[in-house]
């Protein structure tokens, strides 16, 4: 199936624009191709390149053929479905680049071209319409899920699906996704709907929003509380917005653009009398950080774009260049740290975290090699390819370090991901945010007892 042949056009976001092949609106940007010489130094760098060993799975191969339908010399076609989306979007190939050619950019610009000329049809067309359109971009239906699924966990209906078994009946990788689900708590953003600001702890330095996210509030409104109580802990007040929304990071890595873009508005306006934006999941801070992108051929909302992306702050870097108090009491651990792919390659933070944790006395850090290497999570990269996102967990867990008692990172996907692969290899390791270890250092500090 390829493009047909007259110009699409769709609502007043982007211009239409015939580019090649890309007859739809919001084409790829060229001059995001024009740079790569296919030198190959991006081989290495790739997750997939480095599991199948073959051109179109690898960074320069994907560029080539990217560009080959800019260029009329390629159709959209099925042929272009696999190595574009089996692509992590990792952007390891951008660190990795001598020229810094954005590969994860094109990616998600092409996918959203695919999208366009080969929708989803069928039961996946289903399913991706009621999460990415009818579920995320809804707090109060992802609440719901998440109540749903806390009575599972605490009716005994858990238990009792796994004695029995029932689990066997679901595909293999859901099956070892609800092993390790954590437990569910309540969404902060539904803790402190009738708040207008939670308090620093002594003097007011700062006035901060935190991001709450989507999977994130619901699975993991445990690192969101941590967050607001190391935020509050330094001397910041912390608003947190009713009206935000979803970051709209999956739908743009599923092709779905005008999504991510009606997401992107909302989030703009939701925060736009803060100065900072905090957020604690390195996926999210990408996409915020990236809003620009989807506004490009929109003079108005590109400026807007810009003014918001510039609040954004993830957590850790912000403790590091504001100043925080650094924990007196001891923790007595050994940790390593795994480098988020959208934290490290996409917004170039690497060092703040592990500063954070080598200022609590008695951390021992562990070095993990290779520690940007992606964990193969990725959005829902593990639901969507199951097994290259295992061949890629697997290949992740061999330079884990054995002798450590947490693996500590800053991404709520990959938390889940390393979760089960320190299921699957028989780890004896707990997975956490790095914002919880400093949370942890400062509850016993003031005499609490921890459970780590």
């Amino acid at each position: 199936m390829s493009l047909r042949e007259s110009e699409i056009k769709s609502g007043p976001a982007c211009t239409t624009v015939s580019l090649g092949n890309y007859r739809f609106s919001d084409p790829p940007d060229p001059s995001k191709w024009a740079d790569c010489v296919h030198c190959g130094m991006c081989l290495e760098s790739c997750p997939t390149y480095e599991q199948t060993g073959q051109e179109q799975h690898s960074p320069r191969g994907r560029v080539h053929l990217m560009k080959s339908v800019g260029e009329g010399k390629l159709e959209i076609t099925e042929d272009l479905i696999d190595p574009i989306f089996t692509c992590l979007d990792c952007r390891a190939c951008t660190t990795a680049c001598p020229a810094d050619v954005d590969v994860g950019g094109l990616i998600e610009q092409v996918r959203g071209q695919i999208r366009q000329a080969i929708p989803l049809t069928g039961w996946k067309a289903l399913v991706s319409d009621f999460f990415l359109k009818g579920v995320f971009p809804y707090p109060s239906r992802l609440h719901l899920l998440g109540s749903l699924l806390k009575l599972y966990q605490k009716s005994g209906l858990q238990t009792f699906a796994r004695k029995a078994k029932l689990l066997r009946m679901m595909p293999k990788h859901l099956a070892e996704m609800e092993a390790i689900l954590p437990e569910v708590g309540v969404p902060v953003r539904k803790k402190y709907k009738h708040t207008n600001v939670i308090k620093a702890k002594g003097e007011t330095k700062h006035t901060v929003a935190l991001l709450t996210g989507c999977v994130m509030d619901v699975m993991f409104s445990d690192i969101n509380e941590a967050t607001i109580r190391v935020l509050t802990r330094n001397g910041n007040d912390v608003v947190i917005p009713q009206n935000q929304t979803c970051c709209g990071a999956l739908h743009v890595h599923a092709g779905d653009r005008e999504t991510g873009r009606r997401l992107a508005k909302q989030n703009i306006e939701a925060f736009r009398h803060v100065d900072r934006v905090i957020v604690n999941a390195a996926g999210c801070g990408c996409m915020l950080k990236e809003y620009p992108e989807l506004f490009r051929d929109d003079p108005e909302w590109h400026e807007k774009a810009e003014q918001f992306a510039q609040k954004v702050e993830d957590i850790s870097k912000y403790l590091h260049d504001t100043g925080y108090d650094k924990p007196k009491t001891e923790l007595n651990m050994r940790i390593t740290y795994h480098d988020a792919c959208h934290l490290a390659h996409g917004q170039g933070i690497r060092q703040e975290p592990r500063a954070l944790l080598t200022s609590i006395p008695g951390v021992e850090m562990v070095a993990m090699p290779n520690a940007d290497r992606c964990c193969g999570s990725a959005g829902i990269y593990n639901l969507t390819h199951p097994e290259m996102a295992g061949a890629v967990l697997e290949s992740k867990m061999e330079h884990v370090p054995q002798d450590v008692e947490l693996i500590s990172m800053g991404n709520p996907g990959c938390m889940l991901q390393m979760a089960l692969g320190v299921m699957k290899y028989g780890r004896n390791q707990k997975v956490v945010h790095t914002v919880q270890i400093l949370d942890w250092a400062y509850q016993k500090e003031e005499g609490k007892e921890v459970r780590i």
